[in-house]
């Protein structure tokens, strides 16, 4: 009977012993083997052009090789390829697209639409401070919709011969630091100074059809004047802006109706001071950086406004590869891979970090004067509006005005009036609230 008993017990042991070396076995097996490759789906918008899309796939190759992380990539100019396939994925519930790069005005309406997740449950991004006025941007509604990839906007560029001519009260470091003394008034008063004292009209607008003066009006100068891009559209600090522009332009080159982009103005001398933006105007700074300042736009009174282009990564809701989406995110805001990419492309880096990279010479003073602007406490960041295909009504909306009110001299107050049904139509057309 002993003896039996001592034989189940060897026997149990046995089994016991048998069975851990099965468990330990299976949890080796199960670590040594490789973790399933997942296929990131990508779309973007931007980066479309022949040769920055070359550009943009060769980057996506270097982050496959690093990774392992094969990307299905879908690179277009085209916004409606985009736009359908997300939405009939989204409808669909069928998601491929994990990581979407897209203008932040577009990756708005996507989170009004609940296609976007909540970016900030990825936590941060270690050795990157992204520049503050685009985090903020990144904020809609209370939720942060995406991550700061790329970034333009619109500065002034100012020959140094205008500094000789400043007026009382207004330094060359207030004009390029961006101080509370770099106001729109004080442009209007150095543009009469240097006229009075030489006789030249020398600031200058890109007011041509192909220029991209309606993105002063709505995205800049409106802004600083109402606090709004359509809002305050009538209201009567517009009506105070009308008349502010109709005594400025006094001293603005008349040459100016006929410029698309101010760069070969400012080569030419045919102006020294002159509002585009910074793609357009950069030739300027790169073939005399001894010669042109980059500065940030004046301040109104509710600010200074500024139309600001940046391009945000985001996940998609349902995306079947969200960890993929964060690692290609990690990569593409690498300092080294934004400063590939200005070079490329133009395309400004977002984070401190990356300007620090820039090497030196007229790109980097370019990319240091973008930064100041942007930096600025009192910056009142305006977007494109995503109207689709009311877009370019929009624009004309504000071409009408100026031509109606600053070159006809009509009654500001009945010009806006009559204006204003036509703008918060285009909005009800697109669906999309002109609060803004």
């Amino acid at each position: 009977m002993e003896r039996a008993k001592r034989m189940n017990r060897r026997v149990l042991i046995a089994v016991a012993l048998v069975a851990i070396v099965i468990v330990v076995g299976l949890l080796y097996f199960f670590s040594q083997r490789p973790q399933e490759v997942k296929t990131l789906g990508f779309a973007s918008t931007q980066l479309g052009a022949t040769a920055e899309k070359a550009f943009l796939l060769n980057l996506l190759g270097n982050f496959t090789k690093e990774t392992g992380v094969p990307v299905d990539s879908l690179i277009t100019s085209q916004y409606s390829d985009v736009l359908s396939r997300l939405e009939a994925e989204q409808q669909s519930g069928k998601v491929t697209i994990s990581l979407l790069g897209d203008l932040e005005g577009n990756i708005y309406l996507y989170a009004d639409r609940g296609w976007v997740t909540d970016m900030s449950k990825f936590g941060t991004l270690p050795g990157r401070t992204f520049i503050s006025s685009l985090e903020a941007t990144s904020i809609y509604k209370g939720q942060k919709v995406f991550i700061p990839w790329m970034t333009a906007t619109y500065v002034f560029v100012v020959n140094a011969e205008a500094f000789n001519y400043l007026p009382p009260g207004l330094t060359k470091d207030d004009v390029i630091s961006g101080t509370s003394k770099w106001t729109y008034d004080a442009l209007l008063a150095w543009a009469k100074n240097i006229y009075e004292k030489t006789g030249k009209k020398a600031l200058g607008f890109p007011v041509s059809p192909s220029g991209l003066f309606h993105r002063f009006l709505h995205g800049c100068i409106y802004p600083s004047y109402t606090g709004y891009q359509v809002k305050g559209f009538d209201s009567p600090e517009a009506v105070a802006m009308w008349a502010y522009l109709k005594e400025l332009w006094n001293y603005v080159n008349p040459a100016s109706s006929t410029y698309s982009q101010m760069a070969d103005p400012l080569l030419k001398e045919e102006v020294w001071i002159a509002f585009d933006h910074i793609a357009r105007i950069k030739n300027a700074v790169t073939q005399s950086p001894d010669k042109f300042y980059v500065v940030p736009v004046p301040a109104g009174p509710k600010g200074r406004g500024l139309l600001t282009v940046v391009v945000g990564l985001t996940v998609m809701k349902g995306a079947p590869a969200p960890d993929e989406a964060w690692k290609l995110i990690e990569f593409l805001t690498r300092p080294d891979v934004q400063v590939q990419t200005l070079q490329a492309t133009g395309f400004l880096p977002t984070t401190v970090e990356a300007a620090g990279k820039v090497p030196q010479g007229p790109i980097k003073s370019l990319v240091e004067g973008v930064n100041r602007e942007l930096s600025l406490p009192d910056i009142k960041t305006s977007y494109i509006p995503p109207l689709g295909a009311q877009g370019s009504q929009f624009s004309q909306i504000y071409r009408t005005a100026f031509e109606r009110i600053v070159l006809k001299g009509e009654d500001p107050g009945a010009v806006l009036s009559e204006l204003k049904p036509q703008l918060l139509s285009l909005f009800q057309q697109a669906g999309v609230s002109p609060d803004i």
